[in-house]
C-alpha cells in the first residue's frame, strides 16, 4: 500500500479553465452557489473504482435519511448510471441539450427515493466540452438546484476538460480511489490538477475495496504527506485531503450490481452497505443542513 511519489510522467494542470471563487460566474465554470441543493462532484483519477456504485448508494443513504437527493449523471457520453439502476429512460439529459425535452421530462424517479437525470452513453460528441454543452450543463444544474438539498455530480473518470468543468461546478469534491497503485497514482493526478487549476483548499476522498480496517485512513495519510511536498494552493498552504472513510471488499457489492440492485437497499446489513451508510451519516454531519 504505497502512496504515489512526484515524477517527471505526473500531469501538471491544464491551462485551460479558471479558479474558482466565491461568488457564482457561469462563463468561467466556477461553483454554482445557490440556496438550494449542496452541490457535491463524485469523481475518480480512473475508472472501474466504484465511483458510480458510491454514487448510487449514497444518494440512497441520504434520502433514506429524510433529504431530498438528485444523482445527475456528468459521465456525458458514457453514462452508465441507468445501468447500475436497473432504468430505461427514453429520455436522457443528450435530448435536453439538443432541445429535443424539457428537464422535467428527464428527472426520474429512483427505487432507492432519489431522483436521477441520466445521461446517454456511446456519444462521441460529448468527449470534448463544446460552448452549447457548457451552457447547457450550466442551466440543467442552475434550474435543478432550488429543488434539491444536495446534487451528485457523477462525473465521468480522469481529467478531460468535461470532467474538470463538472467538477468545477461543485462546492465540494469527493475522489473515490481503491488501494491499487495505479488508482492512487491516478488519484493523486486529479487531485494535484483540481488544487492547481480550480484552487481547491480541500478534497474530500473516499477508499473503496479496502482489505483491512483502517487502510484507508493510512492511505489518506500518505497522500497527504505527498501532496504537502508537491501541491500548494493559491493560498500557498497545503492542499487538505480529508477520509470520510472506507468501504471494504465485499462480495455482496458484485452480487448487488451483477443484478443492478441497489447494495444499502437490498443487503443493508452487508459491510459495504453499512460503510455506506456511515459514510452517507459523516456528510450529513459535515456538509449537509438538517433534514426537514
Amino acid at each position: 500500500m504505497a502512496a504515489p511519489t512526484e515524477s517527471p510522467s505526473m500531469p501538471d494542470a491544464p491551462p485551460v479553465a479558471s479558479a474558482p471563487a466565491a461568488a457564482s460566474s457561469a462563463q468561467d465554470g466556477r461553483p454554482i452557489q445557490s440556496t438550494g441543493a449542496r452541490i457535491v462532484a463524485v469523481t475518480s483519477g480512473k475508472g472501474g473504482v466504484g465511483k458510480t456504485f458510491v454514487s448510487a448508494n449514497l444518494a440512497a443513504a441520504l434520502a433514506r435519511r429524510g433529504h431530498r437527493v438528485l444523482v445527475l449523471d456528468a459521465d456525458l457520453g458514457l453514462a452508465n448510471l441507468d445501468v447500475v439502476l436497473n432504468l430505461y429512460p427514453k429520455l436522457t439529459l443528450h435530448d435536453v441539450i439538443t432541445g429535443k425535452a424539457q428537464l422535467d421530462e428527464v428527472v426520474v424517479p429512483t427505487p432507492g427515493g432519489f431522483s436521477v437525470v441520466l445521461a446517454g452513453s456511446g456519444m462521441v460528441e460529448y468527449s470534448r466540452l463544446t460552448p452549447e454543452v457548457r451552457n447547457e450543463l450550466l442551466r440543467v444544474i442552475e434550474q435543478l438546484t432550488p429543488h434539491y438539498d444536495v446534487m451528485l455530480l457523477d462525473t465521468g473518470a480522469g481529467i478531460s476538460d468535461v470532467v474538470l468543468f463538472s467538477v468545477s461546478l461543485a462546492s465540494e469534491v469527493l475522489v473515490v480511489a481503491t488501494p491499487e497503485p495505479t488508482s492512487l497514482t491516478d488519484a493523486y493526478a486529479a487531485i494535484k490538477v483540481l488544487a492547481a487549476q480550480q484552487d481547491r483548499q480541500h478534497i474530500r476522498l473516499v477508499v473503496n475495496q479496502t482489505a483491512r480496517p483502517g487502510d484507508g485512513r493510512a492511505i489518506t495519510s500518505q497522500l497527504q504527506q505527498v501532496l504537502n511536498r508537491f501541491v500548494a494552493t493559491g493560498s500557498g498552504q497545503p492542499l487538505r485531503l480529508i477520509h470520510m472513510g472506507d468501504i471494504p471488499a465485499d462480495p455482496s457489492v458484485r452480487d448487488a450490481v451483477m443484478r443492478r440492485q441497489l447494495l444499502v437497499q437490498h443487503m443493508p446489513g452487508s459491510p459495504a452497505a453499512l460503510a455506506v451508510s456511515q459514510l452517507a451519516g459523516k456528510f450529513e454531519s459535515t456538509l449537509l443542513p438538517p433534514a426537514s
